[in-house]
C-alpha cells in the first residue's frame, strides 16, 4: 500500500478487495433487465427564431422488430410535448443509435427541455435528458 495512506486506510482497503474477490464477478443475469430505451446524448442548436433542432442518441439493448425504440420526443417542464419523432423500425445493428428531431418549435419563455425515448411496448419512462436551449 502507499506510504501515505494511514493503517486503517490500509485496512479497510485491502477488507474491501477480499469482499469483492469473493463475490466474484457480476454476470449479465445479475442485473436487472432493461424495460424502457434510455437517452443517453443531446446535442441541441438553435435553427430560427422559437426553433430548435435535436440529434438524440439513444441505448436500447432489446432492440427485436417485435421491441424496440420507436420514437423520441422534446417535452417542456410543464408537461406539454413540444416535438415527437417517431420511429418506424428497429435499431438492432446500430447500438446505441442517434436520430434527429429537427425544427421543434418552442415559446420564447422557455430556457430547458426534457428528451426521452419511447419502447413500442411499454411507452416512456427510460433515461432521459434535460437540456438547456442556446441562446435562452
Amino acid at each position: 500500500m502507499s506510504a501515505t495512506m494511514d493503517h486503517f486506510t490500509e485496512y479497510f482497503v485491502r477488507a474491501m478487495l477480499m469482499v469483492a474477490c469473493a463475490c466474484g464477478p457480476v454476470q449479465a443475469a445479475d442485473l436487472p433487465a432493461q424495460k424502457y430505451p434510455d437517452v443517453v446524448g443531446v446535442a441541441v442548436k438553435a435553427r430560427a427564431q422559437d426553433r430548435f433542432d435535436f440529434d438524440v442518441t439513444v441505448s436500447s439493448p432489446y432492440d427485436t422488430a417485435a421491441r424496440y425504440a420507436d420514437g423520441i420526443r422534446a417535452v417542456g417542464k410543464d408537461g406539454v410535448v413540444l416535438g415527437v419523432r417517431e420511429l418506424l423500425h428497429d435499431h438492432a445493428t446500430e447500438q446505441p443509435f442517434t436520430r434527429d428531431l429537427y425544427g421543434v418549435k418552442i415559446l420564447r419563455g422557455v430556457k430547458s427541455v426534457t428528451i426521452q425515448a419511447r419502447d413500442r411496448q411499454y411507452g416512456f419512462g427510460g433515461k432521459s435528458v434535460d437540456v438547456a436551449l442556446p441562446g435562452r
